[in-house]
């Protein structure tokens, strides 16, 4: 099992930035990529960044240029660095773990709210 716990989400003017934060604890030795989603009211959840454990990393187009995800394995913890915010960025974040461990696994954290003000 594995337990996510994101943090660093609030309220924004456009423009701005914020720093979100997701530990992982549990079985994290099995991890084999951690992600973003997000979702606004009336759309579907979406992907907002991912990071393997090799390093490699997708962005969803909205985001390219302006978000940056990172990982410290040491502290098991994922990092979602967001600048240059848009109200459309407006939703509720949720951390995401990817397990392979004789069969794939998802794991979800409780989510974060991030509102973006113009």
């Amino acid at each position: 099992q594995v337990q996510l716990v994101e943090s660093g989400g609030g309220l924004v003017q456009a423009g701005g930035s914020l720093r979100l934060s997701c530990a992982a604890s549990g079985s994290t030795d099995s991890i084999v990529r951690l992600g973003w989603y997000r979702q606004a009211p009336g759309k579907q959840r979406e992907l907002v960044a991912a990071i393997g454990n090799g390093g490699s990393t997708n962005y969803g187009d909205s985001v390219k240029g302006r978000f940056t995800i990172s990982r410290d394995t040491a502290k098991n913890t994922v990092y979602l660095q967001m600048n240059s915010l848009k109200p459309e960025d407006t939703a509720v974040y949720t951390c995401n773990a990817q397990i392979f461990y004789r069969l794939s696994r998802n794991y979800w954290g409780q989510g974060t709210q991030v509102t973006v003000s113009s």
